[in-house]
């Protein structure tokens, strides 16, 4: 059975006019319900992640000033959202639901995070929309519990993983692969153990290529035990910060390549939801729909 994290507190509120679509967390698990994609015994919901498995990850000075709310307004800004007991744990239930979909993909293959995908967090600061980073404290956690000694991030956001790939700069055992914008956020970009930097209006045909040949390829070297797949769909040319081409078939058909390998080689796969920021929301929930649609059809 594929299982689904997601919980009420993903829908976070947000002032009005803030350009981070909080909606889609409540409208994505409503439209595969009624499209029939999944039921509600697909879903689980996470309870809060225990502090020691937040502290293989993030320095403990920046966890108590999280936890604490002394982070400094540059900080904050930074994160891109107004800071509050109730979005710190939001984060944390993000993040167990990672740890929680761990488990399920061991045993079914694949699981999914509604959200998730919060890759511009660092050890020691949250950047874009990003507080805690929920592939990384997974990625640690299999390593902690030596569930898996073989990690591969995909991260195929259109903005680079950097917060992961500094995370696990000095980690052999975790090999970071991000496709991203090159001109795009952030400005400054970290070191990723592959980086494949795309210039603006990059299309499908030119994307699925760059992916189809390299992907198999860094499955075969470095013959992961464990995938996580940060699936952001700002990718499209839809989206607002996305500077990126894609038609909604091309991003359906990233995800088919992804789901495909992983299933192939039968290498366990968490998905986090990642960014998507269109104009309709019905684009953003439609894209991330067919992750599911695509890991029911290809696994189930």
């Amino acid at each position: 059975m594929l299982k689904i994290a997601w919980a009420p507190e993903y829908a976070h509120p947000l002032p009005e006019g803030h350009r981070f679509p909080m909606e889609k967390y409540t409208l994505l698990p409503e439209q595969l319900l009624y499209e029939g994609t999944v039921s509600s015994e697909n879903f689980f919901r996470p309870t809060p992640l225990e502090e020691k498995w937040i502290l293989t990850t993030h320095e403990k000075s920046y966890w108590e000033k999280l936890k604490n709310q002394t982070l400094t307004p540059a900080e904050i800004r930074r994160t891109g959202f107004p800071l509050s007991d109730s979005l710190v744990r939001r984060e944390i239930i993000i993040a167990q639901g990672t740890i929680q979909a761990v488990h399920f993909a061991l045993q079914y293959g694949v699981a999914m995070n509604i959200a998730g995908g919060t890759h511009h967090a660092f050890t020691n600061r949250g950047e874009g929309f990003c507080l805690l980073n929920d592939i990384a404290i997974g990625a640690n956690y299999l390593l902690e519990t030596k569930l898996a000694q073989k990690i591969l991030v995909i991260d195929l956001d259109v903005h680079q993983g950097d917060g992961t790939a500094q995370i696990f700069q000095n980690e052999p055992r975790v090999f970071t692969f991000s496709m991203h914008g090159a001109n795009n956020y952030p400005l400054h970009k970290e070191q990723s153990d592959l980086d494949i930097p795309l210039p603006d209006s990059t299309d499908d045909k030119h994307y699925l290529s760059l992916l189809s040949t390299n992907l198999p390829q860094l499955i075969d070297i470095h013959q992961p035990e464990f995938i996580f797949f940060q699936s952001g769909v700002d990718v499209l040319a839809t989206d607002k910060l996305g500077k990126l081409s894609l038609t909604p078939e091309g991003c359906r058909e990233r995800d088919r390549i992804v789901w495909t390998l992983c299933k192939q080689h039968r290498i366990p796969v968490v998905a986090s939801m990642g960014g998507g920021y269109s104009t309709r929301i019905a684009d953003i929930v439609d894209a991330h729909a067919n992750t599911y649609r695509l890991a029911q059809e290809i696994f189930f």
